[in-house]
C-alpha cells in the first residue's frame, strides 16, 4: 500500500528558551511549522486508516493514539504561539515569551500517560513516531525516492548521537553500541546504494531500528527530567514540611501549657518518612505521603491556633463588656455584682492552663446580666440592651 501523502519533517527550531528570537526567524519557523503540522496531521490520518486494516491492528494502536496525542500538543501549542505572535505585531517582550513557548515543556497527555517535553522535543518525537508506523505497515511514502529516505536516516542517526549524550552512565554504553550499529547500517546501505545495489527491501527495517531508537531516547530523557523533578519537588516539600513541623509541634506545647481544654491531635514528623526515594513507584508514593504529613500538619495547627484564639477572644470579650458596663449608670449592687464577675473572670485568665468551659460561662454571665441590667433600668441611658 502507497501512502499519498509524504512523510513529513519539522523544521528546525531557533533561538533558546529565554531568548529574543528576531521576528524573521519565527516568520521562517512558523510558516515552516504550519505546513508541517498540517501534513503530519494528513500522514497520520493515512497511518491510522492504514493500521485499522492491518492484521495487527491492536498492536498499533498504542503508538497511533501516542502520534495522535503528541501531534495535538504540538498544534495547540502551535495556536498559542500564533495568538502571541499577532501577525508580526511583537515587541521584545513578545518574542521571549513565543521562546519560551517554543522551548519550555508541554503535556504531550495520551491513553498512554502523560509525557513533558519541549516542542522541538515533541516534533522530533511525531517524526519518529510517523516513521515507526510506517515501517511497520510496510508503507512507502508517494514522493520519497531512495536518496531522500537515505538523508533522512543519516540526520535522524546524528540527533541519536546527540541524545545518546545525555543518557545516564547505567545506559550509556548500550545506547552509544545502538547509534553505533544504526550509524554502520545507514554508511553501508549509502555506499551499497552508490554501487547500484537494490537496497530497497533493507531500508524499512533499518527505518523502524531508528525510530524507535529515536523515540525511547526522547521518552526516556523527558521521564529522567520528570523524575528528576519530582525529586527535586518532593524533597523541597519535605524540607518545608519538616520547619512546618516544628513549628506546630512548638504552638501544641504552647496551647496545652496555656489552655485546658486542649486538642488532642497528633503532629506527624516528616522525617519519619525517611529520605526522598529515587525510584519512579517509590518516589509517587512517598509524595502521596508527604500530601497527607501536610493535610495532618495544616488540621493540628488549626486546631491548636482555635484554641488559642478562643481564650483571646473571651478575655477581649469579657474586657469590652467592662468598658460597656462602666459608660452607663446603674445601681450599687448591680455594679459590685459585675465586678465580681469579672473578677473571677480574670482570675481564671491568670491561671494557666486557663479553663476555656469556666472562663466561657463567666463572660457569658457577665453579658447576660449587663444586658438584663440595661434593659431593666430607664435611668441607665439605654431602653434595651444590645450584645457586644
Amino acid at each position: 500500500m502507497t501512502v499519498r501523502t509524504p512523510t513529513a519533517v519539522a523544521p528546525p527550531p531557533p533561538g533558546r528558551i529565554g531568548s529574543s528570537i528576531p521576528a524573521k526567524d519565527l516568520l521562517t519557523f512558523l510558516d515552516a511549522l504550519g505546513t508541517w503540522r498540517d501534513r503530519r496531521r494528513a500522514e497520520l490520518d493515512e497511518l491510522d486508516q492504514a493500521a485499522l486494516q492491518a492484521e495487527d491492528a491492536d498492536a498499533l494502536s498504542a503508538d497511533v493514539v501516542l502520534a495522535m496525542a503528541v501531534w495535538k500538543a504540538v498544534s495547540d501549542r502551535y495556536e498559542l504561539i500564533l495568538v502571541t505572535w499577532d501577525s508580526g505585531r511583537v515587541g521584545a517582550t513578545e518574542t521571549e515569551r513565543i521562546s519560551t513557548l517554543i522551548w519550555g515543556g508541554l503535556d504531550t497527555g495520551g491513553a498512554s500517560g502523560s509525557l513533558a517535553v519541549s516542542l522541538p522535543e515533541a516534533c522530533t518525537l511525531s517524526d519518529a513516531l510517523a516513521a515507526t508506523l510506517r515501517a511497520r505497515l510496510a508503507l512507502e511514502p508517494g514522493d520519497a525516492d531512495l536518496a531522500a529516505r537515505l538523508r533522512q536516516l543519516r540526520a535522524q542517526v546524528e540527533r541519536i548521537s546527540d541524545l545518546v549524550k545525555n543518557e545516564p552512565a547505567i545506559s550509556r554504553n548500550e545506547a552509544i553500541a545502538t547509534h553505533h550499529d544504526l550509524d554502520r547500517r545507514v554508511t553501508d546501505l549509502t555506499e551499497r546504494a552508490k554501487r547500484g545495489a537494490d537496497v530497497g527491501g533493507l531500508i524499512g527495517s533499518l527505518e523502524m531500528d531508528a525510530a524507535r531508537t529515536e523515540r525511547d531516547l526522547i521518552v526516556g530523557g523527558a521521564t529522567r527530567r520528570e523524575r528528576a523533578a519530582d525529586v527535586a519537588r518532593a524533597r523541597a516539600v519535605r524540607t518545608e514540611l519538616e520547619a512546618q513541623g516544628v513549628a506546630v509541634r512548638a504552638l501544641a506545647d504552647r496551647c496545652v501549657a496555656a489552655v485546658t481544654p486542649a486538642p488532642r491531635l497528633g503532629v506527624p514528623d516528616v522525617t519519619a518518612l525517611g529520605p526522598v526515594p529515587n525510584t519512579p513507584a517509590e518516589l509517587e508514593k512517598y509524595l502521596t505521603r508527604l500530601d497527607a504529613v501536610r493535610r495532618a500538619l495544616g488540621q493540628a495547627q488549626s486546631a491548636y491556633g482555635a484554641a488559642l484564639e478562643r481564650r483571646d477572644e473571651l478575655a477581649a470579650r469579657l474586657d469590652a463588656y467592662s468598658v460597656k458596663a462602666g459608660s452607663v449608670a446603674r445601681t450599687s449592687g448591680t455594679t459590685e455584682d459585675l465586678a465580681e464577675l469579672y473578677r473571677r473572670g480574670h482570675d481564671v485568665i491568670d491561671t494557666e492552663p486557663v479553663d476555656l468551659i469556666r472562663l466561657g460561662a463567666l463572660v457569658a454571665a457577665y453579658q447576660t446580666y449587663l444586658d438584663t441590667s440595661l434593659a431593666a433600668d430607664p435611668h441607665s441611658g439605654r431602653a434595651t440592651g444590645g450584645t457586644t
